[in-house]
């Protein structure tokens, strides 16, 4: 029912704030294609769970592909050109995935959007994440542009200080959130995803973050 609901809103889109909105089910018809992309750049690349500085495990497993990738260990938080499992560069971008982020990017208003990172997070049921703001890139303008395939998740958009108000936002398969600009250092998170199948994707959500490293 979700996706069916997911077909009915799509071409629709919610703000967020002056320069971040939700364009319903913007990647329904790019869906076939980004998960076909998803198993060739797990193929080089398998997702993993990172450990954060401090020594925890990530819920969420993740994998990279494009020019850089974001890596987590003890030696803290970065981008590389290289990933550290592997020592070779990230898998190249498939082509949708740049067809994709450029279109929604373009139709959130920011035109001539390139990204230079992917990251492709795996979220299985109960899996959350913490409110956080992308701090890690040299661009702090370019928006970040975040696909949603498979469950259904609730995306937290809140301001720009961890204890501001945050607004929930339903996403289902085919969603997309852009955020930039003046929105582009929002805190934002996940609430952890309610169990479920989805046809496409299993018991899974599946997330690609674009975003613009240099």
């Amino acid at each position: 029912m979700s996706d069916l609901f997911a077909v009915q809103v799509r071409g629709r889109s919610t703000a967020l704030g002056p320069q971040a909105c939700v364009l319903h089910g913007h990647a329904l018809p790019f869906a076939e294609a980004l998960l076909a992309g998803i198993d060739t750049v797990t193929a080089a690349a398998p997702l993993r769970h990172l450990v954060t500085p401090g020594g925890h495990v990530m819920q969420v497993a993740m994998t990279n592909c494009g020019r850089f990738g974001w890596c987590s260990d003890r030696r803290g938080y970065r981008y590389d050109p290289v990933d550290p499992q592997a020592g070779r560069p990230w898998p190249a971008f498939p082509p949708v995935f740049l067809a994709l982020a450029g279109e929604a990017a373009a139709a959130a208003g920011f035109s001539g959007y390139r990204p230079d990172a992917c990251l492709v997070n795996r979220y299985a049921p109960g899996t959350r994440l913490s409110l956080h703001q992308d701090r890690d890139e040299d661009d702090r303008v370019a928006p970040i542009v975040s696909v949603s395939l498979g469950l259904p998740a609730t995306f937290l958009f809140g301001g720009f200080a961890r204890g501001d108000k945050t607004v929930r936002v339903p996403l289902l398969h085919g969603d997309v959130v852009v955020w930039g600009g003046v929105d582009r250092m929002r805190f934002h998170g996940v609430l952890p995803v309610p169990p479920g199948v989805h046809p496409d994707t299993g018991g899974y959500r599946l997330n690609l973050t674009f975003r613009k490293v240099r």
